[in-house]
């Protein structure tokens, strides 16, 4: 959320951030509604006040009896200021709810994802002397990718893993895991897939993208990922400085209903409803959330280095940030059978956009409580990264060889048969 007393000082600024993310000016909008919302907000100071001075002191009978006679007068204009006053609170904050987060400064200006800048590459993509097939296509994949099953289930975008499919999937989180635990230094932290609407409107996904997430019948929303939980763990907190930066990494269920993705990667499991993703949320100060965004953003490189897997990395440009977001880094993986590089992991600062939405804040020493500034990535998304693994490691009889960092994961195994069994 943003700040009004920002955009109170600086109007034309704001209006410039917006336009560099292809929006329209909304200042004017904006301050008008503080100006009605301060208006009312300042009668019903003003009239409390006045209720609170005409209740001292020792009334004469005159005054009892005229009091008498206007108490629920006043009682009445007390209660349409009240209502009134919450009323263009609520027009204000509707309003805000739905703006995006501004760039920074030194974020590409683009329109669409054509405008995402790289800056910088790992791995040489693999020359194969046979035509590299897509992950659900390779015999030793077929045998543990069950599309067939998943739609009876459950319908389109689902999967049931079997076998050797599912012990690597499995593998893979835990490598990422005990990667991020033991040499990236992030706390391991387990959270529910269910939760409020607060927690969801905290990180940014509610109200503006209500039809992307699921919700249960009682309320609670299936998390599109456990940025939402980890990051809402700080909500409405305030932290002592000296606790900062608190770097947190957990493992989970996520659910999308993919509402705006009609058509794109329907078949396989680049795109599902339900996947895992192995998440990184960073709680910090404001001062420090670019150096933790570089440092987030590696933390997530390293584990597509320890697996041997071509990538690159990329700043997305204005036009293709997510709502939240000040910068992203996109990390895409070769993926041979498609012969291109597609998005694995997404690492964003947020500044203190979402820090405001939760009202978690941080004391400086000897000063006044401040929002923190949040940042949250993939490190990474686990379905995506298996399929890099089975398309990179592909060979000619069908087998698929497996990064031998995988090994410790897999009773020592190193590849899959055509036949699709660990050996």
């Amino acid at each position: 959320m943003h700040d009004i007393r920002a955009i109170r000082e600086n109007p034309a600024g704001f209006d410039a951030a917006l336009a560099r993310r292809g929006l329209a000016p909304l200042s004017a909008e904006l301050l008008a509604l503080d100006e009605a919302r301060r208006v009312f907000t300042e009668q019903l100071g003003r009239e409390r006040e006045r209720q609170k001075q005409n209740s001292k002191g020792r009334p004469t009978p005159t005054e009892i009896e005229a009091g008498r006679q206007n108490k629920a007068l006043r009682k009445r204009v007390l209660a349409t200021l009240e209502e009134t006053a919450a009323m263009e609170d609520a027009r204000l904050k509707a309003a805000l709810d739905v703006i995006p987060n501004l760039p920074l400064d030194e974020v590409p200006l683009g329109t669409s994802e054509d405008d995402n800048v790289e800056i910088r590459r790992w791995g040489n993509p693999r020359n194969f002397d046979f035509q590299p097939l897509e992950h659900f296509d390779i015999p030793a994949a077929k045998a543990g990718l069950d599309f067939e099953t998943a739609a009876k289930l459950s319908g389109s975008r689902f999967v049931v893993l079997r076998g050797a499919m599912v012990r690597l999937h499995r593998a893979l989180g835990q490598f990422m895991l005990d990667t991020h635990i033991t040499e990236h230094d992030l706390q391991e932290t387990w959270t529910p897939v269910l939760v409020k609407s607060e927690a969801m409107y905290g990180t940014g996904n509610l109200p503006k993208f209500t039809e992307d997430s699921y919700q249960t019948t009682n309320g609670w929303w299936l998390i599109p990922t456990s940025e939402v939980t980890l990051t809402n763990t700080v909500a409405g907190d305030i932290l002592d400085e000296a606790k900062l930066p608190i770097r947190m990494t957990a493992h989970s269920q996520c659910f999308r209903s993919e509402a705006g993705s009609a058509g794109k990667d329907t078949t396989g499991m680049l795109r599902q409803h339900q996947f895992e993703k192995v998440e990184m949320v960073t709680i910090c100060t404001p001062e420090t959330a670019l150096a933790e965004h570089d440092r987030m953003t590696k933390c997530a490189e390293a584990i597509l280095e320890k697996l041997n897997l071509p990538y690159r990395t990329i700043v997305l440009c204005t036009g293709d940030m997510g709502f939240g977001s000040q910068k992203t880094h996109d990390l895409e993986v070769w993926l041979p059978g498609q012969n291109k590089y597609r998005e694995v992991s997404s690492c964003s600062t947020c500044g203190q956009f979402q820090a405001r939405r939760m009202n978690a804040r941080y004391r400086p020493a000897g000063g006044k409580p401040e929002f923190v500034a949040t940042l949250n990535g993939s490190g990474l998304a686990v379905g995506r990264c298996m399929i890099a693994v089975l398309e990179n490691g592909q060979e000619a009889d069908g087998s698929i060889t497996l990064p031998l960092v995988l090994a410790p994961y897999l009773s020592g195994k190193t590849r899959i048969t055509p036949e699709g069994q660990l050996a």
